[in-house]
């Protein structure tokens, strides 16, 4: 049964890379662009073909997590969140059809509460108190693997920088090596780990970027 499962899988993710034809630079998907020159990197997208199935590896720096793990703790710290106003209710947006007719063209939602302001404006200043000084949080690098309908979709986080489109190759390289399993991260990144050491070393190179991006 469950070779049967996969199976049919294998025909679908054939089946829809044939009958979507993806643009490829030599032999690798990337659908971002990368204009703005920085020091860091947080997130990318690469893609590739293996064995005639369609690739997409979402790809987070270790930061990435790390930052996201500030978040939660902001979101914790701000208590629960009270019920958005925006959801209890809303108005519809008529339009008039003829002469006694009229048809709905869309909702308008409340505005929020001054609570919810309050509580929203909590997470940002207890965010940026909780990004000057870090967290005690690690990450390591991981990869996921899921199988769909049209392709095998990869969530990796690793520690390499993903900034241009040469380190967008040398990603998708990686990646492919990883899938094929010639080679594993405990391999690559023996040892490795982010934690809020690495987070406050890197404080001037994200003011830098964040500089930048405002220029």
């Amino acid at each position: 049964m469950q070779k049967s499962r996969y199976e049919r899988y294998r025909r679908l993710m054939r089946l829809f890379h044939r009958n979507h034809p993806w643009q490829l630079d030599d032999g690798v998907h990337m659908p971002h662009t990368y204009l703005e020159a920085r020091i860091l990197s947080w997130w990318d997208e690469v893609g590739f073909i293996v064995n005639g199935y369609r690739v997409v590896v979402w790809w987070e720096h270790l930061r990435t997590k790390y930052a996201d793990a500030i978040h939660r703790h902001a979101c914790d710290q701000a208590g629960p969140c009270p019920e958005l106003s925006m959801f209890k209710s809303e108005e519809k947006c008529w339009k008039r059809v003829g002469r006694s007719r009229k048809k709905t063209v869309g909702y308008r939602t409340q505005s929020s509460s001054a609570e919810e302001r309050s509580y929203f404006d909590t997470i940002t200043a207890k965010e940026d108190q909780l990004r000057l000084g870090g967290i005690e949080y690690s990450v390591r690098p991981s990869m996921t693997v899921r199988r769909y309908s049209w392709g095998i979709g990869v969530e990796l986080c690793t520690p390499q920088e993903v900034r241009n489109i040469e380190e967008a190759r040398s990603l998708a390289s990686m990646a492919k090596r990883l899938i094929k399993r010639q080679v594993t991260l405990n391999e690559l990144f023996p040892d490795t780990s982010y934690d809020r050491e690495n987070w406050l070393n890197e404080s001037s190179d994200r003011a830098n970027d964040v500089a930048q991006a405002h220029t």
